[in-house]
Order: C-alpha cells, then structure tokens, then sequence
C-alpha cells in the first residue's frame, strides 16, 4: 500500500505514479544497452521498493505460495474464438440494462436526498443526458456502515427518492458492501450466528448460511422497499488482505487459498438474490473486483481508486483492454480519476485531462464519471468544459444503437465490445505494437488523447480496404500507414472503418427516449459491410424467450446496393414501422419507412 511508484534509469523517468494507495507491484519493459546504468527512486512515507530485473527470453512465470499444484485449460483459435470458449467454460453474460449504457454519473458523494435529487434535476434542466445517478457509500450516517439503512435525518423518503428518479427517466445505482458493522442490527445478528471471516467486519461468503443472510437482508431492507435498480459492490476483495491468517467456511481452510474467489461470491449472492427476488428487471452490479466467470452474473468491474496524472490515464486504457482480453466484457473507470487535485474545478491542466478520460469512456463498454470529495457534474468546470463534456456525452447516446447491439453480441456470442487491435488486425504487425488505441465494435477505431496540450498525435490506421473516415467530418485516410492527425479540445480522434454500416440515434437525454425514433443508418464507401441491428424490451429477461428482434443489413460496395432484411422475432411493444435516415459517408441519401419486410436498396 505505497504511495508512490517511481523508476528513473539514467535520468529518465520510467514510471511516476503518486496514490493515496497503489497496486503492491508495478512494471514495465525497458531497453537497455550493454553497460552501467544509474537507478533511482524518488519516495513518500510508507514506501519500501525493491526493483527486481529480468530479461526478455520469451517465457511468462506464474508464482502462488498457496496451491499445491495448478491445473491449466488452455484456449485456442482467433481472439474472438478463444474468448467465447473461454465463457462457453465459465459462463455467458446476460445482457446489462440497455439505460446502463448511457451515462453513469457517480461522484464521492452526494450528502443527502435532496441534494441527489437536485442535481439530477439540473441534468435536465441543462439537457446534459444521463440514465443513471449514483449514491456512493455513508448514506448509512448513524445507522452505522453499510447498515443496509439510509439514515432518516438525510434520507427521509428513500422510496420517494427512487421514484422521483423514474419520473425524471433515471435510475439508481447504490454502493452496498460485503463488510458490515458490527454494532448495527445486522451485524449483532450476523456476529451472533458467527456468519464473520473471524476478527475482521467482513461477511464470510464462503458459508452459504451467510451468504444467504447477507442477501435476505439486502433483499427485504434495499431492494424489495425501494427497487433500487444497480448495485455498486464495493470493496470485494476484501481490501488490505483481510483473509490473509483467517479461516473460512466455518474455520475448514486458509482465507489465503480462496482469496481471490471472494469476489465471484459476493457478486454471485447479489446476481442470484435479485434475479429470485426481483425477476422482472434484469440485474446490473459495479464491482471493485472478480474472478473468471464473475461475467455471469451481470457484473462490470471497475479499477478502482486511482489518481489523475496522465500515466495513470495511459495504465488505465492498457488495464481496460488487458481486461477484454481476459474475457472480461463489462469495464469502466473512473474517469477524471478518483484522487483529483484540490483545485480541480480552476486547473486548466486538470480539467483538460478529465476531459480527455472522459472523452475516451465515451467509447467504452461504459461511460461513468467519478472523483473523491467531488462534485463531478460538467457545471463545475466552466462552460466550456460543460459543454464539451456534454458533447461527448451526446455522441454516447447517438452511438447507442450500435453499442446496444454489440451488447447482444457480447451475450449471445461471447464477443468482446472494447478490442485491442490483435483482436481485428492479428498479421498487421503494425497494428500489434499499438499500445492505447482499440477498436469499439469492428467499425470504430478509437485513438484517445493521452498527451497534455498537443495539436496532432501521430496514429497508426490499421490496413483495412477501403481506409477510414472520420467520425465527425467524413474526411477520408488509407489505411495500413501512419498519419499525422490535427487534435482539439472538442473531441478526440475517431475513425470508421469503410464497409461500415453504423446506426445511430438523434441527440436523446435518455435511453427509454430512443424507441421507436428515426435512425440513421451510416454507410461508409470503399468496402462490403454488414450489421445487425438488435432491439428489444431493454430491462428486463424476455430476450432470453426469444422476445426481441434483429434487421440484418448489407452493403454491396460495387453495386451501391443496400439489402435491409426482413425483420427476424418481436418483443412486446415493438413498432412495427421504423424510419430510416440512410447517409453515405455523412451525406443524406435516402429516408424510407421499414415496415419489417426486405427492402433492397439502389443508391
């Protein structure tokens, strides 16, 4: 638990990371020449390092001091093959709620109902949208922690607080943990039972009569009276080691050896709680950490508590795309960072970083804000921040018919939406050695701002037939070389790659606010393409009956000819007649009514 990671080697810096708590290790690769060379480490209070060095050989070591031997599956195929055998193993992931992928705004912390009720009001006053508002942990107040009640003298009406929220289009997420106070009503019972990892406040979830006390307590005290809607799972490690020289499930083994499990049954109690006692809304938690097959349980995982500098920005893109190729479908951050500056809302250094995080999450699996002793809204950042933050978060919502389908290819197909570009480019040799740019979908190339006050970035388009278009302008590059392209405080670099067919909705200020809209369907010139486009109720398990619909698109480059197909299943409520606006490289080409039957286009 330092506070500080920080390599120079021959008067350069090499890594310089500063955190209230950091990761216990830290790496990275470094190409030295044959001779001396100086090491040295600039530290804070609690810092004790030791740098150790390997050479590359071209061999990975794994290392526990717990299990008495290891058994190893190993997966095989194309990136996209390998993940979904690797969740055909350990599980699917059922579809998140399609409003948990519009805006998640999160802040360390709202004090009181009215104050969370009020800024979600100025969210539609300002026509900033967003889908859901967090209540971060201490809500609890006297109550003690994660009592499992919300303290009357701040809360008074928590059932009105929800429903004030669905009124206004939003939904309620709240921070739960699986540590508990001993001193509440729930933790003297808990206690009572022996339903504790033994000397810590943590819940052992390796019992199963614990487990489920957790939950019939979470059930009958937060869900079932206030239908709360997502769940922040904080804390699941559990945090500084706690199950290191305990005993677990009743004493029988060494916290040690489950140490990292624990998470999976945190999330496991929850997910199979709210899907037994709240089956008509389907499920979605934030958790702090996991495990393989943790996707199984509509779980997202986040990294938790980290600073703002720009290398930490940097480690958290590498973490998230580290985390999609694990087979981990569902990641965020906290964009912004957790630990901000105390003159964050006057810092012209840091509000153009936040910008650059948060213009980044745009293209991610989710988009959430986030910051210690923060109020995150754009507001508080001038005007003009506000207003290129609520551009960003516009294009969240006009790209949610594309992400909303990838998201039913990720449960449907074991794909992965946020891909590093080893997934769709594995010969371009070019391609592999990028270390920040990925791809959202097959189509999006995304090449995030990393650097501070640049007016172009150097970026690698893959080879791709046809080349790329730019997302905001249609201008066209070839693919397969570098190119220098011009940055600005108003987005970050995007491209489409040609044959694409993009659909995208009208600026929306919530998810619910896109049924039964037109949409635009974007061709991109230079190549074949395909998509489905995949709609169904949003919120709740029907789609796994069947109740949902697809319309397979395809694009015939030579001939200009687009093929809408017929309409495949329905779902209760659909509109059987959609407008679509179709544009060829952002220019308006045709507007016609759909009205489920195939329809060929020449154009």
């Amino acid at each position: 638990m330092a506070r500080r990671h920080n390599l120079t080697i021959d008067g350069k810096t090499i890594m310089d990371q500063r955190n209230l708590w950091l990761p216990p290790t830290s790496s990275t690769i470094v190409t030295l020449t044959k001779g001396k060379h100086e090491l040295s480490a600039n530290l804070e209070r609690g810092d004790n390092p030791t740098v150790t060095l390997k050479k590359l050989d071209g061999t990975s070591t794994l290392r526990s001091p717990m299990p008495a031997k290891a058994d190893f599956t190993v997966f095989t195929g194309t990136p996209d093959e390998i993940i979904a055998s690797f969740r055909s193993a350990t599980g699917h992931a059922p579809m998140m709620p399609e409003w948990a992928l519009g805006y998640i705004h999160c802040r360390e912390r709202f004090h009181s109902q009215d104050e969370l009720l009020s800024n979600a009001a100025e969210f539609r006053k300002r026509e900033i949208p967003v889908d859901v508002i967090v209540q971060d942990w201490q809500y609890w107040g006297k109550h003690g922690w994660n009592s499992m009640q919300f303290d009357e003298d701040a809360y008074p009406d928590p059932k009105a607080m929800v429903d004030s929220l669905h009124e206004m289009d939003m939904r309620l997420m709240l921070s739960v943990w699986s540590k508990i106070d001993k001193n509440s009503p729930v933790g003297k019972e808990a206690d009572a039972k022996g339903y504790y990892i033994p000397g810590s406040d943590w819940i052992d979830f390796f019992n199963p009569e614990a487990s489920q006390f957790y939950w019939s307590n979470f059930s009958k005290r937060l869900l079932k009276p206030y239908e709360i809607d997502a769940w922040w799972q904080d804390a699941t490690e559990p945090e500084n080691d706690d199950l290191e020289g305990r005993r677990v499930m009743n004493g029988r083994y060494r916290g040690e050896l489950f140490r990292n499990v624990y998470p999976l049954l945190v999330n496991r109690t929850v997910y199979e709680g709210c899907r037994a006692d709240m089956p008509q809304k389907r499920t979605m938690i934030l958790t702090r950490c996991g495990f393989p097959g943790i996707q199984r349980y509509g779980a997202a995982m986040w990294t938790g508590d980290v600073g703002n500098d720009w290398e930490t920005f940097r480690r958290q893109i590498a973490s998230g795309l580290s985390m999609a190729a694990s087979g981990m479908p569902w990641w965020t951050y906290d964009a912004g960072g957790f630990f901000r500056p105390g003159d964050q809302y006057t810092n012209d250094d840091y509000i153009q970083r936040m910008i650059r995080w948060i213009q980044a999450g745009t293209f991610m699996p989710l988009m959430r804000v986030h910051g210690f002793t923060s109020e995150t809204e754009p507001w508080r950042y001038g005007a003009e921040a506000e207003r290129i933050i609520g551009n960003a978060i516009k294009w969240r919502y006009r790209l949610l018919p594309y992400i909303y389908s990838l998201s039913h290819k990720v449960s449907s197909e074991g794909y992965t939406m946020m891909r590093p570009l080893v997934f769709d480019y594995p010969d371009d040799k070019n391609a592999l050695a990028v270390k920040h740019d990925y791809m959202l979908g097959g189509n999006l190339l995304i090449l995030p701002v990393t650097e501070p006050s640049i007016a172009s970035r150097t970026a690698y388009l893959p080879a791709a037939k046809g080349g790329w278009y730019n997302l905001y302008d249609n201008s066209h590059l070839d693919g397969g070389r570098e190119h220098n392209i011009n940055v600005t405080m108003e987005n970050i670099p995007v491209y489409v790659k040609a044959g694409s067919i993009l659909p995208m909705s009208h600026d929306k200020q919530y998810t619910g606010d896109l049924k039964d809209e037109p949409i635009e369907i974007a061709i991109y010139t230079g190549n074949d393409g395909e998509f489905s486009l995949y709609e169904d109720e949003g919120d709740n398990y029907n789609y796994e009956k069947g109740a949902c619909s697809t319309i397979d698109m395809k694009w015939n480059d030579k001939s200009r000819t687009l093929e809408i197909a017929s309409r495949k299943g329905s779902y209760p409520g659909m509109s059987k007649n959609r407008k679509f606006n179709i544009t060829i490289n952002g220019q308006p080409a045709r507007t016609i009514d759909y009205n489920g039957n195939k329809t060929t286009l020449k154009l």
